[in-house]
């Protein structure tokens, strides 16, 4: 099952719908999946049950039939949640004590994207050891059920209201005070999962809701991603109905992106560090996000005290080195806020309730409390992945910038007190990504076109 065409992580398996990822591949993986997931249950006197849920993309209709009929047919029990998010399909593995979740969904990726998310019994993304021995059954057979022993399935349609309900119930949430506020707040969904829960929850918090982009059939009108330069139209929404915030999510609604009260995008960094801000005065602990995310974060922590530790980059990574260090809060700097008391996992609702109430506390325009804090220029690159091994990129870097503190966990990160590089290889795309961060964007790009530079030489 080897092929250049699909990309294999710790995120799972993606690839473009009839070129590397067809319904074959995705019953082949999701039968591999439902085999290891029971056997593990098995071995612990666990369910034989598989949590099954898809975002709203053109092509999850058809690939989450064949993912049920591949469930079924290696003898897993599959509780169907049906359209949903990933942080709900997450909770909802929790909830059910269910061998495992499987989420058809390609994220951020744009619309010729469709991907499969494997879920440990944890509620957990799988990690790279139980990956590759999830993995070896797709190479080395899978052992189907007989007639007398498939799975049959059931539907749970309360996964999204237990999910709202979790994340008002946060005992630090001063949901009476954030109903009386009434804020106005402007949001897009891009066509994306977002539309069953958002809206929801900002009615639920005494919102004036503005919505565009709610039908959730995954005809994304713009690049679905939620960064700066794709959130127009919500800052156009922002300014013509006087919101206070303007919140957008990508797909699966595990990325949360901000427009301020101006207006304008600030940066989807800056999601994680306004939800630091507010975590940390109703909580003691470390901080964790990965390797690259903006320093704002580590100001924020450190206007209480708090320390940031970095792992590498993807959801599973952070919420493992979370789990190892005690973490209250950490995620990732493209949007992606975990709350331990809440889940391990990347959650965009979470994500709006935590910047709502951080307007209640402060009181005062979004724009206003972003403005205190030092404004940094982070460039993300990235190019086609080359041939030969990266390592020698990273030797010449390390070699040009030896007064640099180095870290290898994953690529090379490079760092100073007031800037750092990062290059690394997608775990979602077949290219290489290169970030950098300063107090310019000419030094920003400084550090860019030299990793650019030394790649080049590499094609």
């Amino acid at each position: 099952m080897s092929d250049p065409r699909l990309m294999i992580s710790v995120s799972g398996i993606r690839g473009r719908v009839g070129y590397g990822l067809t319904p074959e591949v995705v019953a082949r993986y999701a039968a591999a999946f439902g085999a290891w997931a029971i056997a593990r249950a098995e071995r612990t006197g666990g369910k034989r049950a598989v949590v099954l849920g898809r975002d709203s993309r053109v092509t999850g209709p058809l690939f989450h039939s064949v993912t049920r009929a591949a469930l079924e047919s290696i003898g897993a029990d599959v509780i169907d949640i049906g359209l949903t998010t990933t942080p709900t399909l997450q909770l909802a593995v929790e909830h059910h004590h269910a061998a495992g979740g499987l989420g058809i969904t390609a994220s951020h990726n744009p619309i010729e994207w469709n991907a499969l998310k494997f879920i440990g019994p944890d509620g957990l993304f799988l990690s790279a050891a139980q990956g590759t021995e999830m993995r070896a059954l797709v190479e080395e057979g899978i052992p189907y059920a007989t007639y007398d022993k498939l799975g049959v399935p059931f539907f749970d349609n309360d996964a999204i209201t237990r999910h709202i309900d979790a994340v008002l119930a946060l005992p630090f949430l001063d949901v009476d005070g954030i109903r009386a506020r009434k804020f106005i707040v402007a949001y897009d969904a891009c066509r994306g999962a977002g539309g069953a829960v958002i809206p929801r929850l900002l009615e639920l918090l005494g919102c004036e809701v503005h919505a565009i982009e709610l039908e959730a059939d995954g005809r994304f009108p713009r690049p679905p991603e939620p960064i700066a330069e794709n959130l127009g139209d919500l800052e156009a929404l922002v300014k013509r109905t006087g919101a206070q915030i303007g919140f957008a999510t990508d797909p699966d609604v595990d990325r949360l992106a901000l427009v301020s009260d101006e207006g304008h995008a600030i940066g989807e960094d800056y999601t994680l560090a306004l939800a630091t801000r507010v975590v940390l005065r109703h909580r003691s602990g470390p901080v964790v996000t990965n390797l690259s995310t903006s320093r704002i974060v580590d100001d924020m922590a450190a206007e209480r005290g708090g320390r940031v530790t970095r792992a590498p980059v993807g959801e599973v990574n952070v919420a493992l080195k979370m789990r190892e260090v005690g973490a209250v809060i950490g995620g990732e700097g493209n949007g992606g806020v975990i709350l331990p008391e809440l889940h391990l996992g990347r959650d965009a609702p979470l994500g709006v309730a935590l910047l709502l109430q951080l307007l209640h506390e402060d009181g005062e325009p979004l724009s206003r409390i972003v403005k205190r804090f030092p404004r940094y220029a982070i460039i993300k690159d990235k190019l086609d992945r080359p041939a030969k091994p990266l390592d020698a990129v990273y030797a010449a870097l390390q070699q040009a910038f030896a007064d640099a503190e180095a870290d290898t966990q994953d690529g090379l990160r490079l760092a100073w007190p007031d800037r750092w590089v990062h290059i690394r290889p997608s775990g979602t795309e077949p290219i290489v990504r290169v970030i950098a961060e300063a107090p310019t964007a000419r030094e920003a790009q400084a550090l860019v076109d030299r990793g650019r530079e030394l790649l080049a030489r590499l094609a």
